[in-house]
């Protein structure tokens, strides 16, 4: 059976959506945010919990039918997830790649555009290091978007996906309307 742990419940009409995914093959995570320029609102977080003992099929179905019901629910205009890294083992590298697949076909299903984000970026645009532990990565979701406690790890991983998107597209938009460049991976000015 498909649980969802659903921290909050709050958001604004008018506002687009982020679906934020963090995907795992027991648990994905997920963190739905509202924005508008750099105005980000907290939406809602969670977890889709897998049952453990049945064949990868079925677990990959839980995942598919729970990723399509949160976009269902929240209309979000896309997913943003991460991108697949060096797993410590082939088996749970696939395991992981199977489960980012099915969450990208339930958004592409839909017409969602998709955004992929590695870790490290993630990392990097939430806590501003891209070695940030997990606990490093909660405390500066919270803070961010003014959550009473701190999200489940998961949740709160997807949420920096999904903030990662905002930051990213809010600096994109600023430098296509004020004239800066990224350079070598930072923002910097016009060229005087």
């Amino acid at each position: 059976m498909l649980e969802f742990d659903q921290v909050n419940h709050a958001g604004r009409a008018g506002m687009s959506i982020i679906l934020g995914i963090d995907p795992g093959s027991r648990v994905t995570g997920y963190g739905v945010l509202s924005n508008q320029g750099a105005e980000l609102e907290y939406v809602a977080s969670g977890c889709i919990k897998t049952h453990v003992r049945v064949a990868t099929a079925k677990r990959l179905d839980e995942i598919f039918t729970g990723v399509s019901e949160l976009i269902s629910e929240y209309q979000p205009e896309l997913l943003a997830i991460e991108k697949i890294f060096m797993a410590k083992s082939a088996d749970s590298a696939l395991k992981l790649g199977q489960a980012r697949g099915v969450a990208i076909v339930a958004a592409s299903h839909q017409g969602l555009p998709v955004f992929e984000y590695e870790a490290r970026k993630v990392k990097q645009a939430v806590v501003g290091n891209g070695n940030a532990t997990k606990i490093q990565v909660q405390h500066m979701v919270k803070v961010q978007l003014a959550l009473q406690g701190k999200p489940q790890e998961d949740a709160a991983d997807a949420l920096a996906i999904a903030l990662c998107h905002a930051h990213t597209q809010f600096n994109l938009q600023r430098t296509s309307t004020t004239g800066m460049a990224f350079r070598r991976g930072r923002l910097v000015g016009p060229k005087t």
